[in-house]
């Protein structure tokens, strides 16, 4: 039964998608509480993210792990510039630039595309999967509090080449089964995945003062001062 790689990252990561889902930003965004200022700036964090990874896993699909989960069908980047083309008109690549969370997660990207890039896959499940599923949630929120038509502004989340996303995951989950990894690469994978989430989390945790900006402080603690117990939309990745 291969290497139960999909299994050992879903309950590995179980706590991460539980945390990420108590960072105030998000808290925020899945009670409709979302700017459009913010929102592009989170789009635009993640295009440089995205960016990166898309670079390495390219740069490496014919490496016996990413090849096994290679699917450019799940590629990100020219969604990412269309939204960049919609918020910041076609000067876009002048006007943003990456968080320092959003750097450091570059950065981190960027070692292992050159030291381990087999590691790149627990940065490709934690994103592609979570974008997948609890994403879908994010961007008919999104939809409805900016007042977006279709895909416009949220590209990002249309995944046009995967009209099924539940038989996707399946045929995703049984891939990740057959990489040809040990347990100890295994473990270091769901590690990665982890540091993903945290890297993720504190991406959006670079945002919250614009939240705090738009909202108020008062409002905001009134939304985030609750603990959310466990993981439910974003569960639904795995």
């Amino acid at each position: 039964m291969g290497n139960n790689l999909a299994i050992k990252l879903r309950s590995g990561t179980q706590q991460a998608h539980t945390n990420a889902e108590n960072v105030g930003f998000m808290k925020c965004f899945l009670k409709g509480v979302v700017t459009r200022e913010c929102f592009a700036k989170f789009l635009s964090n993640l295009y440089f993210v995205y960016s990166e990874l898309e670079a390495g896993i390219e740069q490496h699909k014919q490496h016996p792990v990413l090849s096994v989960i290679y699917f450019p069908e799940l590629k990100r980047q020219a969604a990412l510039e269309k939204d960049m083309v919609f918020y910041y008109g076609n000067e876009w690549r002048n006007k943003i630039s990456p968080s320092p969370a959003a750097q450091t997660y570059v950065t981190r990207l960027r070692q292992l595309s050159t030291h381990e890039p087999s590691f790149l896959l627990g940065h490709a499940y934690t994103r592609y999967m979570g974008d997948l599923s609890g994403g879908q949630m994010l961007q008919k929120i999104a939809q409805s509090t900016l007042q977006l038509s279709g895909y416009e502004g949220t590209s990002f989340y249309n995944f046009e080449l995967i009209p099924d996303k539940k038989a996707f995951k399946d045929k995703y989950r049984l891939a990740l089964d057959a990489v040809p990894i040990d347990d100890k690469g295994v473990d270091r994978i769901v590690a990665e995945a982890n540091y993903a989430f945290s890297l993720n989390m504190q991406m959006v945790k670079d945002l919250e003062s614009f939240v705090i900006a738009a909202i108020g402080e008062a409002r905001y603690r009134e939304i985030t001062n609750h603990h959310n117990p466990g993981s439910t939309e974003f569960s639904a990745a795995h």
